[in-house]
């Protein structure tokens, strides 16, 4: 008997693993801010949208933490795609301009002190 209750079990939480409702971003930060408004207890606005009151907690410490961490000038982003690549054909176009006046000086020395371009420095 025990066996097919361990069975009964892991049914049970793979179909809650399944049916486990995925909440967006601006739904959590509905939710958090109706529970800061104080109209109605935590407990209630946790049953009225279906959730558990550790996560109502859980996504209004990382609500805080976020506004906290903005606040203190923390506003690091995640680069994208095109900003990569105008990163990357700037670094390119810097790293052109290096080589030329590199080669600028060498040639200017070269003038001045009339020696050989081979030198080493």
């Amino acid at each position: 008997m025990g066996k097919e209750r361990d069975s009964a079990q892991k049914t049970i939480d793979t179909i809650r693993r399944k049916t486990r409702r995925k909440h967006s971003a601006e739904e959590k930060i509905r939710i958090v801010m109706e529970g800061l408004k104080g109209e109605e207890t935590i407990a209630e606005l946790c049953r009225r949208e279906g959730i558990s009151q550790s996560l109502y907690y859980s996504w209004s410490k990382q609500f805080l933490e976020a506004g906290k961490a903005r606040l203190a000038g923390d506003t690091r982003r995640e680069a994208t795609s095109d900003d990569v690549k105008d990163m990357k054909r700037e670094n390119n176009q810097l790293k052109q301009l290096v080589a030329e006046l590199a080669l600028k000086n060498r040639i200017l020395k070269k003038s001045l002190l009339g020696t050989d371009l081979d030198w080493e420095e």
